[in-house]
Formats: C-alpha cells, structure tokens, sequence
C-alpha cells in the first residue's frame, strides 16, 4: 500500500475488476464505494451495522460494507448491486425480487439481494427458516417479508448465481 498525503492506496477486484483507489485510512468501505467508485446501489442507512442497506458480499459473504475499513478490503474481492446483472440480463434473484412483488420502496432490494446471493452460495435450497435466518440482518419498513423470503426461494428454484 502506498501513502500520498494522508491518504493510502487501496487494491481490491470489485465487481470482477481490478480497481486503485486513494483513500483516507478512517473510511469504511461503503464510503469509498459510493463516494470514490460511484457505487450507489450500495445504500447508506444507519452507519451501525442494524439495518443491512449497505451489504456487499466480499470474498463470498455478506458484510456490511459500513462496518468494514476500507483497508480491510486490501486484496480482496468485493461484490455489490451493480455487479449482479443490467437491465438487459437481470440475475435470477433480481428477476425473482421483481416477479414476486418484493421490491416496494426498493431501498432495502439491493441489500436484500447481496444477502440472498450470500446465503445462496452457501445453500443453494435453503428452507423458508434458514432464508429467515439469512436476511435476519436485513431491515425493510415496507413489506411483511413474506414477498421476500418467496422472492429468494424462487431465485433458488432458479440456480441463484449467474
């Protein structure tokens, strides 16, 4: 890592790319994706690690990105929102999310969905419970979470990951 006033070189794939980015050591990683890289779909809520808004899965778990340093993502690989499908090839689970209705505000969908894809990489059929269980770190004021956990068990049905 190299040091230019006050700020430290981060190196980290994100979204399947190499990326360089200078940063100030006291940033978490949700700040620098959305502040540095422009990666809004990462959501900022409440900066506590309570409500799930800003998960991104890094090296194939679900983390809240403003609970991570950004340091800590040195090497790394970091997947968010933006690296889960376009608008003309959507991923199973955000084809899922939209055909079951369960994306209401849509605030909480992109953290929703790392949640899922996480859980998924590790369960690819999970049980109504372990879903639960899954996206327990995940707050929406919307719904009642019966579209979601029906949206994830779907996005399962269909392989979950691309």
């Amino acid at each position: 890592m190299t040091e230019t006033i006050g700020k430290t070189k981060l190196t980290f794939t994100v979204n399947g790319r190499e990326t360089e980015v200078l940063v100030d050591p006291s940033w978490t990683l949700l700040r620098v994706l959305r502040e540095s890289l422009g990666l809004t779909g990462t959501k900022r809520g409440c900066e506590e690690g309570d409500c799930g808004l800003c998960t991104v899965i890094m090296e194939d778990r679900a983390v809240d990105s403003c609970l991570v340093m950004a340091l800590q993502a040195q090497g790394k690989t970091v997947e968010t929102i933006e690296g889960m499908g376009h608008e003309h090839a959507l991923h199973p689970l955000q084809k899922a999310f939209i055909e079951e209705g369960a994306v209401q505000c849509g605030f909480c969908t992109p953290g929703m969905i790392m949640s899922s894809e996480a859980l998924l990489r590790q369960n690819t059929h999970p049980t109504v419970e372990e879903i639960k269980v899954g996206l327990s770190g995940n707050l929406c004021r919307c719904t009642g979470y019966t579209k979601i956990f029906k949206a994830v068990a779907k996005g399962s049905e269909s392989g979950g990951r691309l």
